[in-house]
């Protein structure tokens, strides 16, 4: 099992039924093929530094997940074809990044 991270951005134009709808989809993917997630955040609407598909906002999420490898294709072509999803990028996270992450959570929590 390896450790990943995901970031998408949903079209802004989404309504909010359709941005959680969006969300789970990806979520039951992913646990459905037998991905662990380790951490679901909405970071909420967001200016983009450039347009996509002529807009510029859009919806970020993240998730940190566990997952054999050989879903992640799959995974991303999920992304591909689904029209509400803007960009995404998936990285493999080593042990520094792991460690940032979690740091980076606990940061939240105390926040929270």
């Amino acid at each position: 099992m390896n450790h990943y991270e995901t970031v998408f951005i949903l079209n802004p134009v989404l309504s909010e039924v359709q941005i959680k709808e969006t969300v789970s989809k990806f979520e039951d993917y992913l646990t459905s093929r037998g991905a662990k997630m380790v951490s679901k955040e909405d970071w909420g609407l967001k200016k983009l530094a450039y347009e996509i598909q002529h807009k510029k906002s859009g919806f970020y999420h993240l998730f940190e997940f566990t997952a054999p490898g050989e879903i992640i294709i799959g995974f991303e072509t999920e992304f591909r074809r689904d029209e509400r999803i803007m960009r995404f990028l998936t990285v493999s996270l080593d042990k520094h990044a792991i460690s940032w992450a979690e740091r980076r959570r606990e940061k939240l929590k105390v926040k929270a």
